[in-house]
């Protein structure tokens, strides 16, 4: 078995990412598992058609002072840059406009994923790795087997329902009674084109449609102009084809021409299925602790599980930031308690 880690993050994505940075900044002993081939988590950016696509996270915004300065650091690495306030509605909410202007938002050039990648940069992350259910005993919070761990924390960045599984039963059963707050599944749809042939700008909200309800122009976002959409369809849609995700890329593709124009054979398509993508509600504090006491006749001095993710958000609405500041809260916690 591993020697155990001070702190065990499991879900490489920006709330774990995030939360690892810092502590291994401030040198605490920590490990990230992750169970997918590569770190990401929503901010998913394969390789499809020769490029990186994003998946996932469309785009982030920046409100909090603290995140963007960690945004400014990789604007001047040239990892994220400005892309658009403004994106299109169809049909628009608005009397006088189909249009609107929001808050900047931010891209990438290589891909929402090479942020991540960044933040874990120097670190002890394990790809592929499955965990089962947690379990606690004298030597702290971990799963026992050959490639087992043990950790005085364990950090479940994840979206509830997963957490919730990890969890178990036993020590953890009123832990999994706070992991309340339901999500979404959306299939993502891409498709490349031979060329650009489509009149709105950057992205468009697609309102009160049954099939689709944001597409995000790609060429636009990563800024190399390619002929490729991500269409996000909505959850009714995603429900009923969960065990089939390519089954959504027809009707994807017919809600593009009836609402966009959006004609012609694609080259090629892709359909990715989440089946936790989008939090339905929000908690109301910045992360879950939850302190072990007497296991078994052990006290374990100090162990704890923690959750975060995009959903402890306790104001405005979850997203890539809220994420971060999860994550680095969970952190800030362990540091002051260390």
């Amino acid at each position: 078995m591993p020697e155990p880690a001070g702190v065990t993050v499991i879900g490489a994505g920006m709330a774990g990412a995030a939360c690892a940075r810092l502590l291994a900044d401030s040198h605490v002993p920590v490990r990230v598992l992750e169970r997918s081939r590569v770190p990401g988590g929503r901010l998913a950016a394969p390789q499809l058609g020769g490029r990186r696509v994003d998946i996932g996270a469309s785009y982030f915004t920046v409100s909090d002072d603290a995140f963007g300065s960690v945004v400014t650091g990789w604007q001047d690495k040239g990892l994220a840059r400005p892309w658009t306030d403004t994106f299109d509605a169809r049909p628009a909410r608005r009397d006088e406009s189909d249009s609107g202007t929001g808050p900047m938002r931010w891209a990438t050039r290589e891909g929402m994923s090479s942020l991540i990648r960044n933040l874990l940069d120097g670190l002890d992350v394990t790809l592929h790795h499955e965990v089962g259910p947690l379990q606690a005993g004298p030597r702290g919070v971990g799963q026992d087997g050959g490639d087992g761990f043990n950790s005085r924390v364990v950090v479940l960045a994840m979206p509830d329902p997963q957490a919730a599984r990890l969890a178990g039963s036993g020590p953890f059963s009123q832990l999994q009674a706070q992991l309340d707050v339901d999500f979404d599944p959306v299939i993502t749809v891409t498709a490349a084109w031979p060329k650009r042939e489509w009149s709105f700008h950057n992205g468009v909200f697609v309102n009160d449609h049954p099939a689709i309800t944001f597409v995000a122009d790609d060429g636009a976002r990563r800024g190399d102009q390619a002929a490729v959409l991500v269409t996000h369809t909505s959850a009714s849609l995603a429900q009923r084809h969960l065990a089939d995700p390519d089954a959504t890329i027809k009707p994807v593709l017919r809600a593009l021409a009836d609402v966009l124009d959006v004609t012609g054979e694609p080259i090629w398509t892709h359909a990715h299925r989440w089946t936790s993508a989008k939090p339905v509600g929000r908690h109301a504090q910045s992360f879950l602790w939850y302190p072990i006491g007497d296991i078994g006749g052990e006290y374990l001095n100090g162990s704890a599980v923690a959750v975060a993710g995009d959903s402890w958000c306790p104001s405005g609405r979850p997203r890539v930031e809220s994420a971060w500041l999860s994550g680095t809260a969970v952190a800030r916690h362990i540091l002051e308690n260390w």
